[in-house]
């Protein structure tokens, strides 16, 4: 078995290794939202994810949840892609509306998006126009310029359980990637607030997952890092930045 995967591809089902950040403050919220700033960008033609998840929830209890990110991803120009998709507890992958974002591969939940790294990306999940509809918002927070990615079918009332996310389908010894989380706020009846801390974990090596991921608090931020020493064990609690 093994112990300490820090070479190779990840055996996972999906092909991917993941680790997260979850917020101490669970919700329920109205509106979620956090900024993404991809430091450290990948030099490898392999599918990157970083997102901002959320599940759904009403009286009838939970409903399934969605993600809402950037994406490096080499099936769109210059690999760069915004993704807001998820499911419904069942399974089955939630209906959305169009979007003013093209997509070169045709893929109704992710869209061209020309991301630049070293800069901050807003991404902000709210009501949508029609009940039980979610947003997807992203802004550009050195131009100011928002984009409203789509609506999905979620259904509920609420946003739970928020979490941050690092998804990665490259080798576990690909050059080293960096991204930082900061100023994450929910909203609740007008109400704002802000987590104390994260929660880490991270896929486990026994499910494909890398041992060589981390996270580290600098800056006002919380990074997501590949290919270094991990410092941070999993299950520790960590200040928001």
């Amino acid at each position: 078995m093994i112990r300490r995967r820090v070479k190779g591809r990840p055996p996972s089902p999906n092909g991917a290794s993941s680790f997260h950040l979850w917020w101490d403050d669970p919700g329920p919220f109205d509106a979620v939202e956090v900024t993404l700033t991809v430091e450290v960008a990948p030099q490898v033609p392999d599918l990157y994810f970083w997102a901002l998840q959320v599940g759904f929830a009403g009286p009838e209890g939970s409903l399934g949840g969605a993600h809402l990110g950037l994406q490096w991803n080499p099936r769109h120009p210059g690999s760069g892609a915004v993704n807001w998709g998820g499911y419904a507890a069942d399974g089955t992958i939630l209906e959305g509306t169009g979007s003013v974002l093209p997509s070169t591969p045709d893929d109704p939940n992710t869209r061209d998006f020309p991301w630049r790294p070293e800069t901050g990306y807003r991404l902000r999940i709210e009501a949508g126009e029609r009940v039980g509809w979610w947003r997807g918002v992203i802004i550009d927070t050195e131009s100011g310029e928002s984009v409203v990615v789509r609506d999905l079918a979620g259904g509920g009332s609420r946003l739970v359980d928020p979490v941050q996310w690092s998804e990665v389908f490259a080798a576990c010894d690909a050059p080293s990637v960096v991204v930082a989380w900061s100023d994450p706020r929910g909203e609740i009846e007008e109400q704002r607030r802000a987590p104390a801390g994260y929660r880490v974990t991270y896929q486990p090596v026994r499910a494909g997952g890398c041992w060589n991921t981390d996270v580290a608090v600098a800056s006002g931020a919380v990074r997501q890092l590949t290919a270094v020493r991990r410092r941070v064990a999993e299950g520790t609690w960590i200040p928001v930045g």
